[in-house]
Parts: C-alpha cells; sequence; structure tokens
C-alpha cells in the first residue's frame, strides 16, 4: 500500500491529471480515473478507517486499498478547470491518457458550452445555461448511450440529448464537485482523496448493477433531517420490503452496440415486480438473457452472505454491492460439432461492495454507538436478492 501524507509536495508542473470515470453508474460522491487500474474518490474519514481496518474475510469482496493521495484544482491555458494529483512515488512519469479514454474530450466538449472561458467558474455557468438542471439533461432514466463518437445536442425543448459511450452519472458527479469545488475553496486549496482499484478494468463492455444494500441508509452521525429524509426515501422503495434497491446501472446493448443506463431515480420509483424486471434486463444483451451468468454470480453471493454473517458489529449503512459482468459477446471459434467453441470465460462475473463513509463497527471513531452481530438489514437485503435471482434461473 503507498500512502502519501498530506505535506508530500509532488514537484512543480508534475502531476496527474484526474479523468472522469466514465463507468459510474451511481452515488453523489465523483470517482475519478488515476490510471487504467486505480480509481480515486474524496476522502471520507470513517471510510478509510473502514479500509485500513478491514477484515480478512472481506478483502476480496472489496476494492483494494491503495493509500490517500494530495489532489488541487488547476486550470489549464483555456480556462479549464480541472483536478490533478500528485502522482505516486513509483509512478513520477507524467501520465498519459490511454487512446481510447473519451473522459477528457468529453468533459471539454460540457466546459466549452459555457461560451466563456475566462469565466470564474465556467461549471456553474454550464449549469444555469441548460433550460432544465444539468442532472435531469445528463440523466435521463431510459437511455441508450452510443459507443460512436457523437456530438452533445440538445433540442429545443430539452427532450434530445446524444451522447457517446458513456454512462452520463460520472460526468454529472464530477459537474457537481468541481462547482461545488470552485466556489467554495481556493485554486490552491489541497484535497485529500482515496485511490482504490478500478475493478472494471478487466472488462471490454463492463455491465455494473449498483445495489443500495440494507433497511437503512442514514448513519449514526446523521442529523435529525437527514435521517427522516433517507428514512423516507427506504420506506417509498423496495429498501423497506426487500432490503435493497437498485442505484443505478449500465448494461451492454450488442444489437445496438450501446449502452442502456438507468439513474438511482428510477430506482427509486420501482415496485417488487419492477426490482425483479430490471435484474432481468440488467442481464439481457438487447437478444438474450445471459442465462449463463446467473449461477457464478449466485455462488459470489452467497460466498458474501457467508462472509457477512460472520463479521459482529458491523453495520454497513448507505454502502451498496456491485454485480459486475464483461458485455461484450464471447469470442468463438469453429472446430466443434456444435458449430462453434466459445473461446475465453464466457461466465466472468464480479461482486463488490463498495461506499463505506456511514459504515460503523466497533473500533471505528463513532466509540459511543456499537452494535452485536451481523447486519441484520444487509442480511435481509441479500437473501431477498439471492432469492429473486434465482426465480429468474428457474423461470419463474
Amino acid at each position: 500500500m503507498v500512502v502519501r501524507h498530506s505535506s508530500d509536495k509532488g514537484k512543480i508542473g508534475v502531476g496527474v491529471p484526474l479523468e472522469p470515470f466514465l463507468h459510474q453508474v451511481g452515488g453523489h460522491l465523483s470517482v475519478l480515473q488515476y490510471d487504467a487500474y486505480t480509481v480515486c474518490k474524496p476522502l471520507v474519514s470513517q471510510e478509510q478507517k473502514f479500509y485500513e481496518s478491514l477484515p480478512l474475510a472481506m478483502r476480496c469482496f472489496t476494492p483494494k486499498y491503495k493509500g490517500t493521495i494530495t489532489v488541487r484544482l488547476r486550470r489549464d491555458s483555456r480556462g479549464h478547470l480541472g483536478l490533478v494529483a500528485n502522482p505516486l512515488k513509483e509512478n513520477l512519469e507524467p501520465f498519459q491518457v490511454s487512446p481510447e479514454s473519451r473522459a477528457v474530450a468529453l468533459w471539454q466538449t460540457l466546459q466549452q458550452t459555457t461560451g466563456s472561458e475566462s469565466s470564474p467558474c465556467p461549471l456553474t455557468q454550464l449549469a444555469r445555461s441548460l433550460k432544465e438542471s444539468a442532472a435531469k439533461v445528463l440523466l435521463r432514466s431510459d437511455c441508450h448511450l452510443s459507443t460512436q463518437a457523437s456530438p452533445l445536442v440538445e433540442s429545443e425543448d430539452g427532450s434530445q440529448v446524444e451522447r457517446k459511450g458513456f454512462n452520463p452519472w460520472g460526468l454529472h458527479c464530477h459537474q457537481a464537485h468541481l462547482t461545488r469545488l470552485c466556489s467554495q475553496y481556493p485554486e490552491d486549496k489541497r484535497h485529500r482523496f482515496l485511490l482504490l482499484e478500478n475493478v472494471v478494468s478487466q472488462y471490454k463492455q463492463p455491465c455494473i448493477l449498483d445495489l443500495k444494500m440494507g433497511t437503512r441508509q442514514h448513519g449514526d452521525d446523521a442529523s435529525e433531517e437527514k435521517k427522516a429524509r433517507h428514512m423516507k426515501k427506504c420506506a417509498q422503495s423496495t429498501s423497506a420490503c426487500l432490503g435493497v434497491r437498485i442505484c443505478g446501472m449500465q448494461v451492454y446493448q450488442t444489437d445496438q452496440k450501446s449502452f442502456l443506463c438507468k439513474d438511482k431515480y428510477y430506482g427509486r420509483k420501482l415496485s417488487v415486480e419492477g426490482f425483479r424486471q430490471a435484474l432481468s434486463q440488467f442481464l439481457h444483451d438487447g437478444t438474450r438473457l445471459r442465462a449463463e451468468l446467473l449461477e457464478p454470480i449466485l455462488r459470489r453471493l452467497q460466498a458474501l452472505l457467508t462472509v457477512i454473517r460472520s463479521q459482529s458489529s458491523y453495520r454497513f449503512y448507505s454502502s451498496s454491492v456491485l454485480i459486475i459482468y464483461d458485455g461484450e459477446p464471447p469470442q468463438t471459434t469453429q472446430g466443434s460439432t456444435s458449430g462453434g467453441v466459445t473461446s475465453g470465460d464466457p461466465a466472468k462475473v464480479d461482486v463488490r461492495m463498495i461506499d463505506f463513509a456511514h459504515t460503523t463497527f466497533k473500533g471505528s471513531w463513532n466509540e459511543h454507538t456499537t452494535y452485536e452481530g451481523p447486519d441484520p438489514g444487509y442480511i435481509f437485503g441479500l437473501e431477498n436478492l439471492i432469492g429473486i435471482l434465482r426465480d429468474i434461473q428457474e423461470g419463474e
């Protein structure tokens, strides 16, 4: 693990420009890409504490923790704001953006729509320039995101927006984060970020389902207003009756060569039956149900359930589970009597826990609030999720 302390200073002019992470499907904190295998997010001390005291049994179900890093705002020669990280000690060479990455170009396009390079905060102008909020423009629930390059276009009534092959949620979170930083802090302010494993780096077309787990989402330190707000969200969604709700997803559609994306607002509105249908949709590539994925996903979820049942005092309030698989069609080769042999592993899946800003356990900072036994709400959600996926597997 590499840890950069707040006193560390990178060489002047040397830095890692952080790209918006284009496969962020949920959450509200901006997730940024440090390199092909590493992402970073704003540091929350409770989450850092969790990663630094992570039980061994849980490590295969969470992103690998790579330490912390110093991040600062930087304005380029055209006046565009971005975030730059001090490079890690073993990686002092200038960061090279992958030719496959479109994040920087997409972000610059969004900033250029303001029409003003000298504005102290072009992102604020962008939000004001849209006839509806930036969140609503970028985050329509039912949208296909083409993998082919196309310009960002808004019709007169704001009803149609063309996009490239990415999930718009990450850009929305990045915009909100930069707007907040440039309005509340000076540009030379240094911020601390967590460095974490990019858990989708090995997938060509990562299909991702973000599931908010448990029947309670507010932390022990929540204000009465925030507690009431989160309790209302749970009561009005599948969180209350199932212990799980959809917080975002992207599914690669092979027939359209595009991602079908859903956001957290879509997930909040689902009934129990709607939740079941959404799980089926997540496993559908536009032409067929990827039934071969169900068994490995169920095995992984059952293993996670076993681990959670063994963890006493942990409460994973507001954390999520990611279910991941590759939407790239399996390659086939000639030579079998059935007309083709699938190469590679067509059923490679992963299940990871993320977002631990409100996780509490014995030994965490909030010593005066402790719990006994495993997390009942989390277990309730996992059990229902496994049951629904088994129903889908059995064709019910």
